[in-house]
Protein backbone atom coordinates (compact mmCIF):
# COMPACT_ATOMS: atom_id res chain seq x y z
CA UNK A 1 0.00 0.00 0.00
CA UNK A 2 1.09 3.52 -0.83
CA UNK A 3 2.41 5.44 2.39
CA UNK A 4 0.69 8.69 1.42
CA UNK A 5 1.05 12.18 4.37
CA UNK A 6 -0.49 14.92 4.30
CA UNK A 7 0.87 17.91 5.38
CA UNK A 8 -0.03 21.60 6.61
CA UNK A 9 2.20 24.35 6.14
CA UNK A 10 1.25 27.86 8.64
CA UNK A 11 1.85 30.76 7.30
CA UNK A 12 0.32 33.74 8.90
CA UNK A 13 1.08 37.55 9.64
CA UNK A 14 2.55 38.47 13.04
CA UNK A 15 1.49 40.25 15.59
CA UNK A 16 3.06 41.98 18.63
CA UNK A 17 1.85 40.22 21.35
CA UNK A 18 3.39 36.64 22.09
CA UNK A 19 0.48 35.01 23.89
CA UNK A 20 -2.09 36.15 20.78
CA UNK A 21 0.28 34.67 18.17
CA UNK A 22 0.43 31.54 19.98
CA UNK A 23 -3.59 31.08 20.83
CA UNK A 24 -4.15 31.82 16.69
CA UNK A 25 -1.31 29.42 15.60
CA UNK A 26 -3.16 26.63 17.80
CA UNK A 27 -5.80 27.49 16.17
CA UNK A 28 -4.49 27.22 12.73
CA UNK A 29 -2.76 24.00 14.27
CA UNK A 30 -6.79 22.47 15.22
CA UNK A 31 -7.78 23.72 12.04
CA UNK A 32 -5.23 22.14 9.96
CA UNK A 33 -5.53 18.58 11.77
CA UNK A 34 -9.50 18.43 11.54
CA UNK A 35 -8.44 18.75 7.61
CA UNK A 36 -6.70 15.95 7.44
CA UNK A 37 -3.31 16.87 8.14
CA UNK A 38 -1.09 14.51 9.55
CA UNK A 39 2.08 16.73 9.83
CA UNK A 40 2.08 19.93 10.86
CA UNK A 41 4.83 22.75 10.91
CA UNK A 42 4.80 26.37 11.75
CA UNK A 43 6.52 29.33 10.37
CA UNK A 44 10.18 30.02 11.61
CA UNK A 45 10.14 31.74 15.18
CA UNK A 46 6.07 31.67 14.81
CA UNK A 47 5.79 33.34 18.59
CA UNK A 48 6.85 36.69 17.55
CA UNK A 49 7.74 39.39 14.72
CA UNK A 50 11.11 39.13 13.44
CA UNK A 51 13.01 40.66 16.20
CA UNK A 52 16.29 40.15 14.84
CA UNK A 53 15.85 43.33 12.43
CA UNK A 54 17.72 45.17 15.80
CA UNK A 55 20.32 44.47 18.55
CA UNK A 56 18.25 44.91 21.54
CA UNK A 57 18.38 43.08 24.47
CA UNK A 58 15.27 43.32 26.03
CA UNK A 59 13.88 40.97 23.16
CA UNK A 60 15.72 37.93 24.98
CA UNK A 61 12.55 37.91 27.39
CA UNK A 62 11.03 37.08 23.95
CA UNK A 63 12.54 33.49 24.47
CA UNK A 64 10.91 30.21 26.61
CA UNK A 65 12.01 26.91 27.43
CA UNK A 66 11.68 24.00 25.92
CA UNK A 67 9.58 22.08 27.79
CA UNK A 68 7.59 25.39 27.61
CA UNK A 69 4.11 27.04 26.56
CA UNK A 70 4.93 26.52 23.05
CA UNK A 71 5.57 23.05 23.39
CA UNK A 72 3.06 22.24 26.20
CA UNK A 73 0.42 23.41 23.79
CA UNK A 74 1.11 22.11 21.41
CA UNK A 75 1.48 18.76 22.66
CA UNK A 76 -1.97 18.92 23.95
CA UNK A 77 -3.12 19.42 20.25
CA UNK A 78 -1.08 16.75 18.89
CA UNK A 79 -2.38 14.37 21.65
CA UNK A 80 -6.08 15.49 20.83
CA UNK A 81 -6.09 14.81 17.03
CA UNK A 82 -2.98 12.22 16.97
CA UNK A 83 -0.73 15.06 14.51
CA UNK A 84 2.85 15.55 14.23
CA UNK A 85 3.88 19.00 14.90
CA UNK A 86 6.92 20.52 14.28
CA UNK A 87 7.39 24.52 15.90
CA UNK A 88 9.93 26.96 15.41
CA UNK A 89 10.95 29.04 18.57
CA UNK A 90 13.38 31.33 20.31
CA UNK A 91 14.51 28.73 23.04
CA UNK A 92 15.99 29.72 26.17
CA UNK A 93 18.55 26.77 26.78
CA UNK A 94 19.99 28.75 30.10
CA UNK A 95 21.08 32.06 31.06
CA UNK A 96 22.98 33.40 28.29
CA UNK A 97 22.43 30.91 25.56
CA UNK A 98 19.61 31.20 23.82
CA UNK A 99 18.69 29.26 20.02
CA UNK A 100 17.00 29.38 16.81
CA UNK A 101 15.41 25.74 17.63
CA UNK A 102 12.32 23.33 16.03
CA UNK A 103 10.80 21.19 18.44
CA UNK A 104 9.54 18.25 17.25
CA UNK A 105 6.15 16.47 18.84
CA UNK A 106 5.15 13.30 17.97
CA UNK A 107 1.26 12.14 17.51
CA UNK A 108 1.18 10.84 20.79
CA UNK A 109 2.10 14.64 22.02
CA UNK A 110 5.84 13.43 23.22
CA UNK A 111 8.73 15.69 22.23
CA UNK A 112 11.25 13.55 20.12
CA UNK A 113 14.12 15.91 19.71
CA UNK A 114 14.67 19.66 18.85
CA UNK A 115 16.92 21.04 15.99
CA UNK A 116 18.67 23.97 16.33
CA UNK A 117 20.25 26.10 13.96
CA UNK A 118 23.08 25.67 12.37
CA UNK A 119 23.75 28.54 10.09
CA UNK A 120 23.08 31.91 11.63
CA UNK A 121 23.01 34.81 9.30
CA UNK A 122 24.41 38.16 9.99
CA UNK A 123 23.22 40.78 7.43
CA UNK A 124 21.09 44.66 7.49
CA UNK A 125 18.22 43.50 9.37
CA UNK A 126 19.11 39.96 9.92
CA UNK A 127 21.29 40.51 12.79
CA UNK A 128 20.92 36.69 14.51
CA UNK A 129 24.70 36.31 15.61
CA UNK A 130 23.32 38.97 18.47
CA UNK A 131 20.74 36.16 19.80
CA UNK A 132 21.14 32.47 18.61
CA UNK A 133 23.92 30.32 19.74
CA UNK A 134 25.04 28.15 16.60
CA UNK A 135 23.51 24.71 16.77
CA UNK A 136 25.38 21.57 18.54
CA UNK A 137 23.06 18.87 17.76
CA UNK A 138 24.20 18.14 14.27
CA UNK A 139 21.65 17.33 11.79
CA UNK A 140 19.36 14.94 12.09
CA UNK A 141 15.79 13.14 11.42
CA UNK A 142 13.21 12.61 13.65
CA UNK A 143 11.33 9.10 13.54
CA UNK A 144 7.63 10.19 13.53
CA UNK A 145 4.27 8.69 13.47
CA UNK A 146 3.63 9.01 9.84
CA UNK A 147 7.57 9.81 8.08
CA UNK A 148 10.77 10.02 8.95
CA UNK A 149 11.33 13.67 8.95
CA UNK A 150 14.30 16.45 9.21
CA UNK A 151 14.29 19.88 10.15
CA UNK A 152 16.71 23.05 9.48
CA UNK A 153 15.54 26.52 9.62
CA UNK A 154 15.98 29.12 7.48
CA UNK A 155 19.49 30.47 6.22
CA UNK A 156 20.17 26.14 6.44
CA UNK A 157 18.48 26.56 3.23
CA UNK A 158 21.23 28.10 1.52
CA UNK A 159 23.58 25.33 2.21
CA UNK A 160 23.88 21.33 0.03
CA UNK A 161 25.24 19.94 2.91
CA UNK A 162 22.69 20.64 5.48
CA UNK A 163 20.30 18.60 3.07
CA UNK A 164 22.69 16.00 1.87
CA UNK A 165 23.34 15.05 5.87
CA UNK A 166 19.85 15.25 6.91
CA UNK A 167 18.70 12.98 4.36
CA UNK A 168 21.36 10.60 4.57
CA UNK A 169 20.10 10.13 8.19
CA UNK A 170 16.71 8.62 6.76
CA UNK A 171 14.52 11.92 6.34
CA UNK A 172 11.28 11.58 4.04
CA UNK A 173 10.65 15.28 4.26
CA UNK A 174 13.16 18.15 4.76
CA UNK A 175 11.10 20.94 6.50
CA UNK A 176 12.69 24.82 6.20
CA UNK A 177 10.48 26.88 8.44
CA UNK A 178 11.24 30.31 7.54
CA UNK A 179 11.06 34.29 7.95
CA UNK A 180 13.07 35.86 4.96
CA UNK A 181 11.23 38.79 2.38
CA UNK A 182 12.36 41.71 0.89
CA UNK A 183 13.99 45.17 1.65
CA UNK A 184 11.16 47.01 0.34
CA UNK A 185 13.61 49.92 -1.32
CA UNK A 186 15.31 46.55 -3.10
CA UNK A 187 12.20 45.04 -3.98
CA UNK A 188 12.06 46.63 -7.25
CA UNK A 189 15.33 45.90 -8.71
CA UNK A 190 15.95 42.94 -7.06
CA UNK A 191 13.11 41.05 -5.82
CA UNK A 192 12.26 38.46 -8.45
CA UNK A 193 15.59 37.45 -8.23
CA UNK A 194 15.46 37.16 -4.68
CA UNK A 195 12.84 35.15 -4.40
CA UNK A 196 13.13 32.88 -7.00
CA UNK A 197 17.06 31.86 -5.64
CA UNK A 198 14.94 30.97 -2.56
CA UNK A 199 12.94 28.86 -4.42
CA UNK A 200 14.82 27.48 -6.60
CA UNK A 201 17.81 26.22 -4.20
CA UNK A 202 15.69 24.42 -1.91
CA UNK A 203 13.81 22.47 -4.85
CA UNK A 204 17.33 21.39 -5.52
CA UNK A 205 17.44 19.66 -2.29
CA UNK A 206 14.62 17.96 -2.90
CA UNK A 207 15.91 16.99 -6.73
CA UNK A 208 19.59 15.78 -5.37
CA UNK A 209 18.12 13.85 -2.57
CA UNK A 210 15.32 12.46 -3.36
CA UNK A 211 13.12 13.92 -0.61
CA UNK A 212 10.16 16.13 0.09
CA UNK A 213 10.82 19.70 0.82
CA UNK A 214 8.38 21.36 2.58
CA UNK A 215 8.89 25.48 3.40
CA UNK A 216 6.61 27.18 5.46
CA UNK A 217 7.27 31.41 5.14
CA UNK A 218 5.40 34.43 6.92
CA UNK A 219 3.87 37.37 5.60
CA UNK A 220 3.25 41.27 6.52
CA UNK A 221 5.39 44.26 6.51
CA UNK A 222 7.09 44.02 10.03
CA UNK A 223 9.43 46.76 11.42
CA UNK A 224 9.86 50.36 10.65
CA UNK A 225 7.10 51.33 8.50
CA UNK A 226 9.81 53.37 5.48
CA UNK A 227 11.90 50.32 5.63
CA UNK A 228 11.51 47.04 7.52
CA UNK A 229 11.31 43.81 6.00
CA UNK A 230 7.81 42.89 3.70
CA UNK A 231 8.10 39.20 4.32
CA UNK A 232 7.02 37.21 1.35
CA UNK A 233 5.02 34.13 2.05
CA UNK A 234 4.90 32.07 -1.18
CA UNK A 235 5.19 29.13 1.77
CA UNK A 236 5.53 25.63 -0.88
CA UNK A 237 5.53 21.82 -0.63
CA UNK A 238 7.74 20.17 -3.36
CA UNK A 239 7.78 16.27 -4.33
CA UNK A 240 11.53 14.38 -4.96
CA UNK A 241 11.72 15.77 -8.72
CA UNK A 242 11.48 19.36 -7.73
CA UNK A 243 7.63 19.79 -8.62
CA UNK A 244 6.26 21.89 -6.68
CA UNK A 245 2.56 20.43 -5.33
CA UNK A 246 1.52 23.42 -3.68
CA UNK A 247 2.51 27.36 -2.90
CA UNK A 248 0.57 29.88 -0.79
CA UNK A 249 -0.01 33.10 -1.92
CA UNK A 250 2.82 36.20 -1.06
CA UNK A 251 0.01 38.36 0.79
CA UNK A 252 -2.20 36.29 2.44
CA UNK A 253 -2.21 33.63 5.89
CA UNK A 254 -3.30 30.20 4.70
CA UNK A 255 -3.15 26.76 6.29
CA UNK A 256 -1.32 24.87 2.62
CA UNK A 257 -2.38 21.55 2.89
CA UNK A 258 -0.70 18.81 0.42
CA UNK A 259 -0.44 15.08 0.35
CA UNK A 260 3.38 13.53 0.08
CA UNK A 261 3.06 9.57 -1.75
CA UNK A 262 6.64 8.63 0.04
CA UNK A 263 6.77 5.28 -2.15
CA UNK A 264 7.85 8.14 -4.45
CA UNK A 265 11.25 8.14 -2.61
CA UNK A 266 12.16 4.97 -3.94
CA UNK A 267 11.41 5.94 -7.45
CA UNK A 268 12.83 8.94 -7.80
CA UNK A 269 16.23 7.38 -6.32
CA UNK A 270 16.14 4.31 -8.50
CA UNK A 271 15.52 6.35 -11.74
CA UNK A 272 17.78 9.35 -10.59
CA UNK A 273 20.42 7.33 -8.59
CA UNK A 274 22.42 10.33 -7.47
CA UNK A 275 22.74 8.57 -3.82
CA UNK A 276 24.06 5.37 -5.40
CA UNK A 277 26.75 7.18 -7.88
CA UNK A 278 28.41 9.51 -5.49
CA UNK A 279 31.95 9.34 -5.00
CA UNK A 280 32.22 9.47 -1.21
CA UNK A 281 36.27 8.48 -1.82
CA UNK A 282 36.50 11.73 -3.07
CA UNK A 283 35.28 14.74 -0.89
CA UNK A 284 37.05 14.73 1.66
CA UNK A 285 38.02 18.31 1.12
CA UNK A 286 34.82 18.85 1.72
CA UNK A 287 35.54 19.87 5.39
CA UNK A 288 37.89 22.72 4.17
CA UNK A 289 36.55 26.27 3.98
CA UNK A 290 38.48 26.79 0.80
CA UNK A 291 40.85 25.27 -0.86
CA UNK A 292 44.02 27.37 -1.60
Amino acid sequence: MARNVKVALIQRAVSLEPDVNLQETAADLESAAKQGAQILCTQELYRSQYFCQSENHDNFALAETIPGPSTETFAAIARKHSVVIIASLFERRAPGLYHNTAAVIDADGSLLGVYRKMHIPDDPLFYEKFYFTPGDLGFKAFQTKYAKVGVLICWDQWYPEGARLTALSGAEILFFPTAIGWHPQEKAEYGVAQHSSWETIQRSHAIANGVFVAAPNRIGHEGDPAGGIEFWGQSFLCDPSGTILKKAASDKAEILLADCDLDRLDVQRTHWPFLRDRRIDAYGDITARYRD
